[in-house]
This record gives C-alpha cells, sequence and structure tokens, in this order.
C-alpha cells in the first residue's frame, strides 16, 4: 500500500516517530508521500523524508488555509526548494473557504501560480478543496487535461465525482471519511467512481478512520481504509492495495524517474 497523504513530520509525532513508522511498515505501507503545508514546515519535511529515506517522499505546496496577503513572498521562499528537483509533486494546494472567505482572490492567485510550477516542473498538483467547489475550478480550468494529480480528501457528491473525473490525469484521495458513520462517500464511490481513479490516503495527523475515531492518525490506519474500500467495491483487500498503488504510481512518476523506486 502508498498513503498518498500523509504529514508525519507533524509535531504530534515528535515524541513516537520511530514507532508510528515501524507500524506503517508491519500493516504492510511500502510508501508515504509527504504534502508541504508552507515555508515554515518544509525543513522538518524534508528532514523526515531524510531520516527516513526510501520511505517518505517529499512534496512541496502552499496550503490555502496558510494563505495571507504576503502570500507572493513566501511562495518565492518555496519555489527556491522546488529547483533542487528532489519533490514529487506540488502540494498541498488549493482553495480552502471553510473557516474564511477574506483570502479567496489570494488563495485562486497562489493556486494559478503553483499550477504553472506543475506544469514548468512536470510535477501532479495535489489539491485541497473546501467549501470551494466552484472557485477552485474558475483556477483550474484552463489547465484542464494539462495537469495530473490527485483530488486530495474527496468526500463530495456524484456530481462532483463526475466534474473531478472529466480531469482525467487526476486521481481521489480515499481516507478515513469513508469510514465515518455519517458519510454518503461509500455509495457516491460504488456508483460513480471507478477503482482505477482511487488511491489511498490518511491525512494523518487527521482524520483517523474507524475504529480510531477521535485518535491521532497515522499511516498504518490506511488499512482500514483499504479494507473499507474492499467491502465498497465487493473486490479482495489485495486487488484494492494492487491497483491503487498502480494508480498512485501512475500519478506520481517522479518516484521512478528520480528515485529510481520500482
Amino acid at each position: 500500500m502508498i498513503d498518498t497523504h500523509s504529514h508525519l513530520y507533524d509535531k504530534a509525532f515528535d515524541e513516537d516517530r520511530a514507532a508510528v513508522m515501524r507500524r506503517a511498515k508491519e500493516a504492510g505501507v511500502e510508501k508515504i508521500f509527504l504534502p508541504n503545508e508552507d515555508e515554515t514546515t518544509i525543513h522538518a519535511l524534508l528532514n523526515v523524508c531524510e531520516a527516513y529515506r526510501d520511505f517518505c517522499y517529499p512534496m512541496l505546496g502552499f496550503h490555502p488555509e496558510c494563505i495571507d496577503k504576503d502570500y507572493r513572498r513566501r511562495l518565492t521562499l518555496l519555489k527556491n526548494f522546488l529547483k533542487e528537483q528532489r519533490f514529487i509533486a506540488v502540494g498541498e494546494v488549493g482553495i480552502d473557504l471553510y473557516w474564511n472567505k477574506t483570502y479567496l482572490k489570494e488563495q485562486q492567485e497562489a493556486l494559478d501560480m503553483q499550477a504553472q510550477w506543475a506544469m514548468e516542473y512536470d510535477l501532479p498538483l495535489v489539491i485541497h478543496c473546501r467549501s470551494a467547489f466552484s472557485e477552485l475550478f474558475d483556477v483550474l480550468q484552463p489547465y484542464k487535461n494539462r495537469l495530473n494529480g490527485v483530488f486530495h480528501s474527496f468526500s463530495g457528491t456524484a456530481e462532483e465525482a463526475d466534474t473531478l473525473l472529466d480531469y482525467n490525469g487526476f486521481m481521489l484521495g480515499v481516507n478515513g471519511i469513508l469510514t465515518f458513520k455519517n458519510s454518503t462517500l461509500a455509495p457516491v464511490l460504488s456508483a460513480t467512481v471507478p477503482l482505477d481513479r482511487i488511491v489511498l490516503e490518511t491525512d494523518a495527523p487527521y482524520l483517523a478512520p474507524v475504529p480510531h475515531r477521535g485518535r491521532r492518525n497515522e499511516s498504518s490506519f490506511v488499512k482500514d481504509i483499504a479494507r473499507k474500500l474492499s467491502a465498497v467495491y465487493g473486490r479482495n483487500l489485495e486487488e484494492i492495495d494492487r491497483i491503487t498503488t498502480k494508480n498512485a504510481l501512475k500519478v506520481f512518476k517522479r518516484l521512478e524517474e528520480v528515485y529510481k523506486v520500482y
């Protein structure tokens, strides 16, 4: 299995990160992809990827919740790291209007700039979207079928799934939300989303799946998400692992090109 989205550099793991990594490997996780948040997290992210080389791989991006009026200067700081060519994706990026709509224009401009980075460096784009579906696609429409990547943490409707799937190079990231008691995601996936368009993710330390709700999430719990997908699609766990891993490698080509993995 590949956990395609996990913040294992977060301070929530500072006391037992080695044990978290060990449990992930014991659960059958072979690779973990780490999305960046802003210029303040990049060193912690790279340090974890260096310490767990051949297991953890870095992305570089500016999370929409971190955007402020100073976003242009901060993006410049981040792009200086991107030039090192060691990242497997641009992410996580996007639009988030759940708590605050103050910086919508700045979020859209930052997303557009980072979409251009993805094209310039031939990298996938890992996209976060919350309460901003139409605002997101106002930015993405010109890049349709010119980029690939992952729509992270998909939890939307069948109509929204259709819109996302129309972006042919993108996968949908499925995490612990699928297992929640009040989630409507299972019937949306089974009716609308082919299994070959799904990748596994945890978003650790957030969104721990059942039966771990209320706890800090970690990459080993991706197996619980895979089990739920197995039930949703009527496929055995080995097939879920194989297909979602193949999907991840199709998007994250840099893993083979630069890191010589697989």
